[in-house]
């Protein structure tokens, strides 16, 4: 018996089954976001599997001129002026699903603020990054537990620490050197213990000659 095809909400349930939690890969103005470019590998690749597109309109644009003045210290207290563009978009998103021409529109609002001829590619870039991001309920904080980069993460500190503990145990230092190095192990953080792997290897070549 063939299998029963998938309608369009189908397939996109699919999509979000299979995209969990994205790991912020960016950084802008202090603080940390996922770039498009991350989303767009994680989605566009189950978009072609099960035959969808993402058609995307502008409705409406709304662009407001920006004057402030930035590098403002003690020492040049006017600082400089600067203009930008502040674009306000309204958008459409429609699914489209090829096999059988089913279609989903959603409307989506998006703001972007940049030099004069950038304002509108800003709000566009981050009005598609976004739709996506919310559509499939996509975690990206990184303290999500559900978060499939996290748990990754997780596991590789577990198996740094591990490592080194294994290595101490597994080497000929004697009993005191055995003892603080873990007792030091157990009490810092992956990092720190990454950082003396170099002088750990080197403590125990010593003792192996």
């Amino acid at each position: 018996m063939a299998a029963a095809k998938l309608n369009l909400y189908q397939k996109l349930l699919e999509i979000q089954k299979e995209v969990i939690g994205l790991g912020k890969d960016g950084t802008g103005n202090s603080y940390k976001y996922v770039t498009g470019t991350k989303v767009l590998s994680a989605i566009k690749p189950l978009m072609n599997k099960y035959g969808l597109l993402l058609k995307t309109e502008v409705l409406s644009i709304e662009n407001t001129r920006q004057d402030y003045r930035v590098g403002v210290n003690a020492q040049n207290p006017e600082g400089r002026p600067k203009s930008e563009i502040l674009s306000k978009l309204m958008m459409k998103f429609t699914w489209v699903d090829c096999e059988t021409g089913e279609k989903d529109e959603n409307l989506f609002g998006a703001n972007g603020q940049n030099d004069w001829d950038k304002g509108c590619g800003s709000a566009y870039t981050y009005g598609e990054r976004y739709f996506m991001l919310k559509y499939f309920h996509i975690a990206t904080d990184e303290d999500d537990l559900d978060n499939p980069e996290r748990k990754a993460q997780e596991e590789a500190e577990k198996n740094m620490k591990q490592t080194a503990l294994d290595l101490v145990k597994a080497s000929k230092m004697d009993e005191a050197a055995k003892n603080k190095w873990t007792a030091w192990i157990n009490s810092n953080t992956p990092a720190a213990i990454s950082s003396q792997m170099e002088n750990l290897n080197k403590q125990i070549a010593a003792f192996q000659s």
